[in-house]
């Protein structure tokens, strides 16, 4: 027997409510935010940590903060990927 329309609403609303709860709550007053896929400030701070480790490593001529730079560059990089948690076809 195949579900009803109203059926299938309340799980997307359920399964909405578990995985981004920030989100749901500010659908339903009517503001809605950002979802998590979207949200970017670790991000943005990771990134900043790195060029700060990166030109300070570079300035003083260490070439292990100039790795620690390079590597949370990278992880800044992938962060700002949305689709991160998926899998690629």
């Amino acid at each position: 027997m195949p579900q009803s329309d109203d059926e299938r609403l309340v799980d997307l609303e359920a399964r909405l409510e578990r995985d981004d709860p920030r989100f749901a709550r500010a659908l339903g007053a009517g503001r809605p935010a950002r979802p998590r896929e979207y949200r970017r400030t670790g991000a943005w701070w990771t990134l900043a940590v790195a060029v700060t480790a990166l030109t300070t490593g570079v300035a003083l001529t260490a070439g292990l903060l100039i790795a620690t730079g390079l590597v949370l560059t990278g992880i800044a990089a992938e962060l700002f990927d949305p689709h991160r948690g998926r899998p690629r076809p």
